[in-house]
C-alpha cells in the first residue's frame, strides 16, 4: 500500500538470527502487533495484512520464524516448540514492550505458548484457524504437501500447480513472481521451498514440531489476555467441536468466523480477517 514501506529488522536468538520487517508510520501509535506465519510459510503470508494495518496507524512486525524466509536455519536441527517461544520472546524483548500476538497454525503454537507460559510477554493473543485440539486429516494434509515436493520443483509454473492443489478455490496466480517470496532457486536449477527441510523431516516425533494436547490445554489455562479465535469456515485443520473445547479453555476468548476462508484464513479473505481484527483491538481498547 503507497505510504508505507517495511523497515528490515533482524535479532539475533542465540545461534539464530530472526529476520522480520517493521511496518510504521510517524504517527503509529498504539499497541505494536506481530504476526507470526504457519510452518512451510515466511513473514510474507502477512504483507497485505500488515500493510493495512499499518495504514490504519499501528506498528506492525512481520517475523520469519526459525529455518523459514530469511531466518537462519537451526544449526543443530532443533524445531521444536521451545526453540521458536524462545526466538519470539527475544523479538518482543527487542521490541522494548509486550504486543499483540497475531498467530497462524504453527505461529498461532507459539504465540499460545508465550502467551500462557510467560506472562507479561504478551498484551493480547490471537489465533488463526489454530486451537489445541486441530483436526488429524487436515494436519495430515498440510504435512503432505510439505513433504510431497521436498525435492522441489523445476518450473515456477509447477510451484504455482503444487499451492493451487492444495488450495484449489484460491484463483491461480497468473503473475508467478510473487511466488519467488515463498521458493528459492538452488545451484540445481531446482526451486525449494523457503525452508529449512529438517523442519519437516528431523523427527516423526509429531510433538516435536508442533507440540502436545497436554502442554497447550495448560498453557491456554494460563491465558489471561483478551484473546481472539479467528476460523476459517471452510478449514479443515480446525472444526466447531475443536472451537469449542478450546472455549473450555479459555472461557474469556472471543470468536470470529471468516466462512468464506480455508486454513488460509488472511489469504483467502483478508478484508474480513483484517476487520475482525480491527473490532477485537477495538473492543478490548488495544
Amino acid at each position: 500500500m503507497p505510504g508505507i514501506t517495511p523497515e528490515p529488522l533482524a535479532v539475533d536468538s542465540e545461534a539464530v538470527r530472526i529476520v522480520g520487517d517493521r511496518w510504521a508510520s510517524e504517527t503509529s501509535s498504539g499497541t505494536p502487533i506481530v504476526l507470526l506465519h504457519g510452518g512451510g510459510q515466511t513473514r510474507h503470508s502477512w504483507d497485505r495484512s500488515a500493510a493495512a494495518l499499518a495504514e490504519r496507524g499501528r506498528e506492525v512486525y512481520t517475523i520469519d520464524l526459525r529455518g523459514h524466509g530469511d531466518s537462519s536455519w537451526a544449526p543443530d536441527g532443533d524445531y521444536g516448540i521451545d526453540a521458536f517461544v524462545n526466538d519470539i520472546g527475544n523479538v518482543v524483548t527487542s521490541i522494548g514492550r509486550a504486543p499483540i500476538i497475531v498467530g497462524a497454525s504453527l505461529g498461532g503454537i507459539t504465540g499460545l505458548c508465550l502467551a500462557g507460559e510467560n506472562p507479561g510477554e504478551a498484551a493480547a493473543l490471537v489465533m488463526v484457524d489454530v486451537v489445541v485440539h486441530v483436526e488429524p486429516e487436515g494436519i495430515g494434509r498440510i504435512q503432505s504437501f510439505m513433504t510431497d515436493h521436498i525435492d522441489g520443483f523445476a518450473t515456477l509454473d509447477e510451484v504455482a500447480d503444487a499451492v493451487t492443489a492444495y488450495n484449489p478455490e484460491r484463483k491461480r496466480p497468473r503473475n508467478l513472481e510473487g511466488l519467488k517470496k515463498n521458493v528459492r532457486l538452488h545451484d540445481d536449477g531446482r526451486w525449494y521451498w523457503h525452508w529449512d527441510p529438517a523442519f519437516i523431516t528431523s523427527s516423526g516425533n509429531e510433538a516435536r514440531r508442533h507440540t502436545d494436547p497436554a502442554r497447550l490445554s495448560a498453557a491456554a489455562q494460563q491465558v489471561k489476555v483478551p484473546t481472539l479465535i479467528v476460523r476459517g469456515g471452510r478449514s479443515d485443520v480446525v472444526s466447531e467441536t475443536g472451537v469449542a473445547s478450546m472455549l473450555e479453555l479459555v472461557p474469556h476468548a472471543d470468536v470470529a468466523d471468516v466462512s468464506a476462508a480455508g486454513h488460509m484464513v488472511a489469504g483467502d479473505d483478508n478484508q474480513v480477517f483484517a476487520t475482525a481484527i480491527d473490532d477485537f483491538l477495538d473492543q478490548h481498547s488495544l
